[in-house]
């Protein structure tokens, strides 16, 4: 897929999340001034309606008292005796005391006159004993409730003379029913679902960007691999034309020269098939270790050894510097060497004319350090995340001679992995990278 139209699919995808995303919040918006309309408009009615119950409650109550004066025969006026104490509470001033049943009598015909029907319970304040003389429970429903209700205990009033108190148990305040939280629930679900669908929407954008670049590497590799197995087997077919003329035999140090150049090529074409061969290998997961103790500095000496005659050739160092007291772990002999030999291989590949590499272990924690060190061109900080994923190969500017699949550092994790251990990378342009590799030491 070309670049310019993964760009433009990107785009048309952000495009729709975020109308997607906008359609969600307007609607939902829209939604929530819907329902605070609606409770508005509810609270307004039951407003209402509490205050025509209040309303009623006070004329009943009014008259009761004009009642009770009437019985006692008492001319004075009581003015505005009823008071509304609470949403629920009334009390009324007296100018004497009154019998409960007689208060009962008149509480229940004036509530029947106005059609209130709510259960109550009254209460009459002695001033005398300074104490609330309890009435009774009254439901104007249904007896048997006032039977089996439990009692309130009826609020006392800051009040000097006689009174009675008139309470509604079943209205709290305000009956009306307020969605508490329910703003928030209508927020959270779609949230949640628009999350998950950004997370899946970038998800899917990390994994598509991921295999094209992994496709683009793997052309990368496939250029690299035509041209490395390119050479070997033109200089082995031209050397097969030479040791096919009939005269080569009348020059024998020629003849041993074009063989060895053969023998040479071969063991090269042998050597990045193998390497193919094995990351293949360990990818399917059919990689097989013998596991033996294993001398890591015999086998550093080993891969000095196999770059004595390059490094000499290039006027250049390889030093070897065993600081660990014990370097036995638990491994593939053949493998660990050919790890440590691709880190040795890339810091001399790296490195100007006259390399200077450095190898040296040390132990921390129960573990083998082996750290190859190197003076090359040393690799940027946005590469060097990348340095160890398969097929991928910095870009060396001015070197130019660098061969490579974008294996060796791949393999060399993957066998790290496979022991228990580890392999880090710390670089720096210009003055060098440092690799190392931390194994698990033999118990």
């Amino acid at each position: 897929m070309r670049r310019r139209t993964l760009g433009t699919l990107f785009l048309l995808a952000i495009l729709g999340v975020i109308g997607v995303v906008v359609t969600q919040y307007i609607w939902l918006r829209r939604a929530q001034r819907f329902q605070q309309e609606q409770l508005v408009l509810q609270q307004q009615q039951q407003h209402q309606m509490d205050k025509q119950f209040n309303d009623r409650v006070t004329s009943a109550l009014a008259d009761v008292t004009r009642r009770i004066l009437s019985i006692n025969k008492d001319p004075s006026d009581l003015f505005d005796a009823v008071k509304q104490e609470r949403p629920n509470y009334f009390a009324v001033t007296m100018n004497d005391t009154i019998h409960p049943y007689l208060l009962e009598a008149l509480l229940r015909q004036e509530f029947k006159r106005r059609s209130i029907d709510d259960d109550f319970e009254y209460g009459i304040y002695d001033c005398f004993t300074d104490s609330i003389v309890y009435g009774n429970y009254v439901s104007l429903r249904d007896s048997a409730v006032a039977d089996t209700a439990q009692h309130s205990e009826l609020l006392k009033l800051d009040k000097d003379g006689h009174y009675f108190g008139v309470y509604f148990p079943r209205r709290s305040g305000s009956s009306l029913w307020e969605p508490q939280g329910a703003g928030s629930i209508t927020w959270i679900y779609p949230a949640i679902v628009t999350l998950i669908v950004l997370m899946f929407f970038g998800y899917s954008v990390w994994v598509i960007a991921r295999q094209k670049r992994l496709a683009e590497m793997k052309n990368d590799f496939i250029g690299n691999m035509t041209h490395e197995l390119k050479t070997p087997i033109s200089t082995i077919g031209l050397s097969s034309q030479v040791l096919a003329d009939p005269e080569i035999v009348k020059d024998p140090e020629r003849l041993r020269n074009y063989a060895a150049i053969i023998r040479s090529e071969n063991e090269r074409l042998r050597t990045q098939v193998e390497r193919v061969l094995q990351l293949s290998t360990m990818d399917r997961g059919e990689l097989e270790l013998k596991r033996e103790p294993v001398d890591m500095h015999n086998v550093m000496r080993a891969v000095a050894d196999s770059f004595a005659l390059q490094v000499q050739e290039r006027q250049g160092r390889l030093v070897l510097d065993p600081h660990a007291t014990s370097a036995v772990v638990t491994g593939d002999p053949v493998h660990l060497a050919n790890a440590l030999f691709n880190l040795v291989d890339n810091a001399l590949k790296y490195s100007p004319d006259h390399p200077h590499v450095v190898v040296r272990t040390g132990v921390a924690q129960g573990r083998l350090r082996i750290a190859v060190e190197d003076r090359g061109i040393g690799i940027r900080r946005e590469d060097l995340r990348h340095v160890f994923e398969r097929f991928y190969r910095v870009h060396t500017g001015n070197v130019h001679n660098v061969k490579g699949f974008g294996l060796g550092l791949h393999y060399v994790q993957s066998i790290a992995h496979a022991h228990g251990g580890r392999i880090t990378a710390e670089s720096e342009p210009g003055r060098g990278s440092t690799f190392t590799l931390e194994l698990p030491l033999k118990g």
